[in-house]
């Protein structure tokens, strides 16, 4: 039978005239002066009841006091079950748990902090270890130490024994040994996605639609400050190392760029301006009446004197 059908819909009478020991029990579990008004009933079941009553409690903003009453059958003497203090519908809630490995965001490592990874982890694979190689005794390795014999039988036909005085060459090794050599023995390696991510990651900090980028002289695939790195990566990223540049020390992509490209080093002219059209710093004098502002009359010369005076 199901809870629905033995959950009575219309509570007791006498559980729900119960308000007062409710009430006493919510006061008692909570701190004095913090247990409200009465704020309802709800009917658990038969002969069962639970009153809420307002909590003023600081930090707990629409929460209630649930307060459970029963009594048993045929019995008039109603008694407490259980107080707790429940949310209510516009109560004040933490936000949903999440796990702190969910919670980390980029920068949040700290000196001295461990971050373990998952073993599926979805941007990391297996790399060599060595796990894969066959055990001694069979049938793979029978054949790889026969063609190990028939190598070296070619080469003794070939290349005559060396004299004493010379050291002789070092056996052939394992693949594992080789890998260890070259630094790639790793329990895990980068996976396709795990690529992706990163590159996704960098294009965003460091890429051709960064305001930086957009304004740069010239990309980073010609500047001379670009290092390029190893892998798949090394097709599309480098590392920044101009000092002066923001991404000094960072995995930029070759379509980013800065104002600390290599060749911008000849820094362009301010333009000249245009000659004005009128000179406001020079006083030119425009006189209207020469003779005039001059208050003298013409100077003439002797000859010219004695002419007029025989005529």
């Amino acid at each position: 039978m199901s809870a629905a059908t033995t959950r009575s819909r219309t509570p007791d009478r006498l559980c729900a005239e119960a308000v007062d020991l409710a009430r006493a029990a919510a006061e008692e579990a909570a701190a004095p002066g913090v247990v409200g008004e009465h704020a309802g009933v709800v009917s658990e079941g038969d002969r069962v009841v639970t009153h809420f009553f307002a909590c003023h409690e600081l930090g707990y903003r629409g929460w209630r006091w649930a307060v459970t009453v029963a009594r048993a059958s045929r019995a008039k003497v109603v008694t407490v079950d259980e107080v707790v203090l429940l949310p209510g519908p516009d109560a004040l809630l933490a936000p949903e748990w999440v796990p702190w490995s969910e919670r980390l965001r980029p920068g949040d490592l700290g000196p001295g902090d461990l971050l373990p990874t998952e073993a599926d982890d979805l941007r990391l694979e297996p790399g060599y270890t060595g796990a894969d190689e066959p055990p001694p005794n069979s049938a793979v390795s029978d054949v790889s130490e026969e063609m190990a014999d028939l190598a070296e039988a070619e080469d003794a036909e070939v290349t005559p024994s060396p004299p004493r005085t010379l050291p002789t060459a070092p056996s052939r090794g394992s693949i594992a040994a080789v890998a260890e050599e070259l630094g790639m023995r790793r329990a895990r390696v980068l996976s396709r996605y795990g690529l992706h991510t990163a590159a996704d990651r960098w294009e965003e900090a460091f890429g051709p639609k960064t305001p930086m980028a957009q304004a740069a002289p010239a990309t980073c695939v010609s500047c001379g400050f670009l290092m390029p790195i190893g892998g798949s990566l090394g097709q599309a990223f480098g590392v920044c190392a101009n000092e002066f540049s923001p991404a000094d020390g960072r995995v930029v992509s070759l379509a980013y760029g800065c104002g600390g490209h290599s060749e911008a080093a000849v820094m362009p002219k301010p333009p000249q301006p245009a000659p004005p059209v009128l000179d406001e710093t020079r006083v030119e004098p425009l006189p209207l009446h020469p003779a005039r502002d001059s208050g003298s009359v013409p100077e003439t010369t002797d000859e010219s004197t004695a002419e007029l005076g025989h005529s």
